[in-house]
C-alpha cells in the first residue's frame, strides 16, 4: 500500500511515513493510491465478530506490511479495551428505519476517541521502533483536542500542543483539554476562530525548516491514520444491519468533512452505501457546495454545535482530488483560488458525480433545538446538538432513499458535553459519567496567545523536547 498527495508533488510514502508526516510536504493530504476492496463474502464473514476483529480486517490492508498482524491486533485490542460499551460503537434504534451509531463511549465522550486512541498507540509503536521523537501540533473546534490529548498524554516520545479558539468551545470541551496536567501536554487558547487555529497549524507544516527542527506531526483528520480508523465503524454498523445484503445510508454531522470522507472510503472498499448525507449547522459551507457546486467562505457564526463552526473544511480536498480526476495540479489551482478569492466552483459534471454519493442538508439553531426536544419527547433519547443536526438531516433525506434502506445517524458526542443546550431544549440536564464527575473542579492549565504564527511557533519551539534534542545534536 502506497500513499499519494492530493497536490501531486510530495513523495509517495508507505504507511509509517504517512502516519508520522500528517500533512504532505507539498501542502496536500495523503490518500491511498488504490482503495483495497472487500468482496460480498468477505463482508458477510464479518458478521458476529467483535469490533476489534473487524477493525483489524478492515485496516490491515492499509498498513502494507509495516506492522505485523499479531502486533497490530494487540494494538487495536488495547485501544478499545477502555471504552465504556463492549460493542465500542453500539447502534440504537430510533424508529423503523433510523438508527443512531453511538460514537461517544471513549475516554472523552466524542467520536474522535475511536481514531485517536488507536493513533496514540500507533505513534508509540512506530517511534519506539525508530528511536525517534515527534511534536504533535493540532487545531480543535472542541472534540479533537481532548481526544488527542487523552491519547498522547504521558507518552515518552511525543509532545502535544493543541490550539483551540478562545471562548468558542463548551466548558466541558475546554476542561477536558486543560485539566490534563501531564508535562508533555500544552494547551493554547488562540484569540480567533477555529479556522484561524487551523491556518496556523497548516502554516507550521508548510514551514520546512520549522517542521524538521521540531519533528512536527499531526493528529487532526489531515492525518491519514485518523481516516483509516474511522472507516471501521461504518463497516461494523452496516454489517450489523444486514450488509452486504442490505444497503445502508449514513448521515454525518460534520464541518471538517473527515468523518464523512471515511464513509466515502468504506463505500470505495465495497460497502453497499446508497447515500451519504452531510449534516451542516448554520455554518453550512458543505451543504451549500452540494446544492450549488461552489465552495464559498462566509464569516463563521457561533452555534450550539461548535465542532461544526467551520468555514474551511480541510478534508474536502481529499474528495476534490477524486472529482478532479486525481490531478494534483488542478487541486492546487482550486485551493489557491479558494485562498485568494474565498471560493471555487466545480463543473456541472463533477457536481453530478459528487451527488451520486452525497447529499447536503442545513439545520439552523431553531431546528437543532427542536430536534433535541422532539427526539427526547418521541424516543426518550437525549442527543447533543451535533447529533441533532444529524437526526434532522436524516429525516429530510429519508423520503429520497430506497424503501428498504436503513439510515444510520452518527452520534458524535455525548449529550453531557453540551448540557446547557440539551437542558434548554428538554428540561433534562444530562450527567457526566462517574469517571468525569469532578471535571468542573479540576485544576486547569492553558496559555492565551494571539493569532500570530511567529508567536505560536516560538512558544512551541521553546517547549518541544524534539527541538531541544535537535539543538543538542547540532551544537
Amino acid at each position: 500500500m502506497r500513499y499519494v498527495s492530493t497536490r501531486g508533488t510530495a513523495p509517495v510514502l508507505g504507511f509509517e511515513d504517512v502516519l508520522l508526516a500528517g500533512l504532505a510536504r507539498d501542502g496536500g493530504l495523503y490518500v491511498p493510491q488504490e482503495w483495497p476492496r472487500f468482496s460480498a463474502d468477505e463482508i458477510r464473514a464479518m458478521r458476529g465478530l467483535p469490533y476489534s476483529e473487524i477493525a483489524v480486517r478492515v485496516m490491515l490492508p492499509f498498513l502494507g506490511g509495516a506492522i505485523a498482524e499479531d502486533e497490530f491486533r494487540a494494538i487495536v485490542r488495547d485501544a478499545y479495551a477502555s471504552f465504556d460499551h463492549n460493542a465500542v460503537t453500539p447502534l440504537v434504534q430510533l424508529d423503523q428505519k433510523t438508527f443512531v451509531l453511538e460514537l461517544f463511549h471513549g475516554p472523552t465522550l466524542a467520536f474522535k476517541d475511536v481514531a485517536l486512541q488507536l493513533l496514540g498507540r500507533l505513534f508509540d509503536h512506530v517511534l519506539a521502533k525508530r528511536g525517534e521523537r515527534v511534536t504533535i501540533v493540532g487545531a480543535t473546534s472542541g472534540d479533537t483536542g481532548s481526544a488527542a490529548i487523552e491519547a498522547c498524554r504521558d507518552r515518552e516520545n511525543v509532545d502535544i500542543f493543541i490550539l483551540h479558539p478562545k471562548g468558542r468551545t463548551s466548558e466541558v470541551q475546554r476542561r477536558q483539554m486543560t485539566s490534563v496536567l501531564s508535562g508533555n501536554v500544552h494547551n493554547i487558547a488562540l484569540d480567533g476562530t477555529f479556522d484561524d487555529c487551523q491556518d496556523i497549524v497548516k502554516a507550521m507544516f508548510n514551514d520546512g525548516p520549522f517542521r524538521d527542527r521540531i519533528g512536527l506531526s499531526a493528529v487532526n483528520s489531515i492525518n491519514w491514520a485518523r481516516i483509516m480508523a474511522q472507516i471501521v465503524y461504518y463497516f461494523t454498523a452496516a454489517v450489523a444491519l444486514g450488509a452486504p445484503d442490505r444497503k445502508v445510508a449514513f448521515t454525518v454531522p460534520t464541518g471538517n468533512f473527515g468523518n464523512v470522507y471515511a464513509a466515502y472510503g468504506a463505500r470505495a472498499m465495497g460497502l453497499p452505501v446508497e447515500k451519504l448525507v452531510v449534516g451542516s449547522n448554520a455554518n453550512d459551507i458543505l451543504a451549500r457546495f452540494f446544492q450549488s457546486g461552489t465552495m464559498s467562505m462566509v464569516p463563521v457564526m457561533p452555534t450550539s454545535s461548535p465542532s461544526m463552526d467551520i468555514q474551511i473544511s480541510s478534508n474536502f480536498e481529499r474528495l476534490l482530488f477524486d472529482l478532479l480526476g486525481r490531478d494534483g495540479a488542478k487541486v492546487v489551482e482550486a485551493m489557491n483560488r479558494f485562498r485568494a478569492e474565498g471560493r471555487f466552483t466545480v463543473s456541472d459534471g463533477q457536481l453530478a458525480e459528487a451527488l451520486t454519493v452525497f447529499a447536503g442538508h442545513r439545520v439552523d439553531e431553531a431546528g437543532t433545538m427542536a430536534t433535541i426536544e422532539q427526539t427526547w419527547r418521541e424516543c426518550v433519547y437525549l442527543v447533543d446538538p451535533h447529533t441533532a443536526v444529524g437526526v434532522a438531516s436524516a429525516a429530510a433525506a429519508l423520503p429520497s432513499l430506497s424503501p428498504d434502506v436503513a439510515m444510520v445517524v452518527l452520534a458524535t458526542a455525548h449529550p453531557a458535553k453540551f448540557p446547557d443546550a440539551v437542558e434548554k431544549a428538554t428540561g433534562h440536564r444530562p450527567e457526566l459519567p462517574p469517571r468525569l464527575s469532578d471535571l468542573y473542579v479540576r485544576e486547569e492549565r492553558l496559555t492565551d496567545l494571539p493569532n500570530d504564527l511567529a508567536v505560536v511557533q516560538d512558544y512551541v519551539t521553546s517547549r518541544a523536547r524534539a527541538a531541544a534534542s535537535a539543538a543538542q545534536e547540532t551544537a
